[in-house]
């Protein structure tokens, strides 16, 4: 298979840290709306075997449909929203769920998502992209006040890297990681378990209350605050992916894992930059088998759903910031070249990039968004009446 030829032992590695980052940094929020429904632990089980499942088919799929990248995710600020709601069951919550997989779908197959995104100047998503970036990297840096040698030598390990092994540059900052953290005593290796997870279905209940407070808000900012940056994430990196197909096949593997607690899959843009990077691969038209590899783990930690906190627990926190910082090094700059690159879309790429790495949110949408609409706005404004 073409797969096998074109897969590099980096895109493996820049696969790992997509997983890797993509559990550590929010798995905590999903174990909190879990449990915000009233779960029981073999529930909460059941949610991380079909988030995981779910992901790994979504970034599979489409990854090897089209031969580009495509790495999904679980919709981070719609788990915010389901650990605040209140007064919603268990079975109303799946019902909600299953009506917002149905949205998405209707979504990617009417085409009306990427009409809309279609119409957004490469310059404003570039930028809008970087802010959402620029978090990782600035945590990348602040983690030395916490770990000094350890961000160090990643940091000596990553422009050694960049100087004589480019390809390998990720790589050798993970294994410098995990040395200081072993030689520290920062690794935590006995809190492993490994426990099969098991999928519980719960019998959905479709109420009025349940589909306006859940469902709807968690269609809108999943759509907002996770399609929308995924999908800018690709034009970023240079990939004209086919926007309504993608979301239509997330959509379609949402919909039947939604009773076993897949509430809500999109489209990554942080974790998705790791793996559309240089680092995962020097030819971007073989990026994709990273995108490929980090499904096949998303499948393999669902499986082992129950042990997902205590493998990601025995890493530093440090060490997961740095790694994922460094690895997006250039992606960020590369964002920000795109971005500034025409004179007349300077400045409101530079209020997109501004209001999205702010961090700010509003009614339960995130900065992404807003970003989005400031620079859109500014944009229509600097541009009226003229041609």
């Amino acid at each position: 298979m073409n797969f096998f030829r074109d897969l590099s032992f980096p895109a493996v590695v820049a696969a790992f840290v997509v997983v890797l980052v993509g559990y550590t940094s929010t798995g905590a929020i999903v174990f909190q709306a879990a449990q915000q429904l009233g779960a029981t632990q073999s529930q909460i089980n059941s949610w991380m075997w079909a988030l995981g499942i779910g992901m790994g088919l979504a970034c599979i799929i489409p990854s090897l449909m089209f031969k580009k990248p495509v790495v999904a995710a679980w919709s981070t600020p719609g788990a915010a929203l389901i650990a605040t709601s209140s007064g919603i069951a268990m079975p109303e919550a799946i019902g909600a769920f299953i009506i917002c997989a149905a949205l998405i779908c209707l979504a990617g197959i009417t085409g009306a998502f990427e009409r809309l995104m279609n119409r957004i100047p490469i310059a404003i998503a570039a930028a809008m992209f970087a802010g959402v970036l620029l978090r990782f990297g600035l945590e990348a840096f602040a983690s030395a006040k916490s770990a000094p040698a350890m961000v160090i030598a990643m940091l000596a390990a990553y422009l050694l890297g960049r100087r004589f092994w480019p390809r390998y540059a990720v790589v050798g900052v993970l294994a410098v990681g995990v040395a200081v953290a072993g030689v520290a005593g920062t690794l935590k290796l006995e809190l492993i378990t490994l426990t099969l997870a098991r999928p519980e279905w719960t019998t959905p209940q479709f109420t009025l209350s349940a589909i306006i407070g859940l469902a709807i808000p968690l269609f809108i900012v999943t759509m907002a605050s996770q399609n929308m940056p995924g999908v800018a994430a690709m034009r970023a990196a240079g990939y004209d992916t086919k926007v309504s197909p993608v979301i239509t096949t997330i959509g379609v593997i949402n919909l039947p894992l939604a009773p076993f607690g897949a509430f809500a899959l999109n489209l990554a843009a942080i974790t998705a930059a790791i793996a559309m990077s240089p680092e995962a691969h020097r030819d971007s038209e073989k990026r994709y088998t990273a995108a490929v590899a980090t499904g096949v783990l998303y499948c393999i930690v669902g499986i082992f759903g129950a042990a997902v906190g205590t493998l990601f627990a025995a890493f530093p926190k440090e060490l997961i910031v740095t790694v994922a910082g460094l690895a997006l090094v250039m992606t960020i700059g590369g964002g920000l070249v795109t971005a500034l690159k025409e004179e007349a879309d300077r400045e409101p790429a530079m209020i997109t990039f501004l209001v999205t790495a702010s961090g700010l949110s509003l009614f339960g949408i995130g900065s992404a968004f807003w970003g989005l609409l400031a620079g859109v706005l500014a944009l229509a404004v600097f541009r009226f009446g003229r041609r």
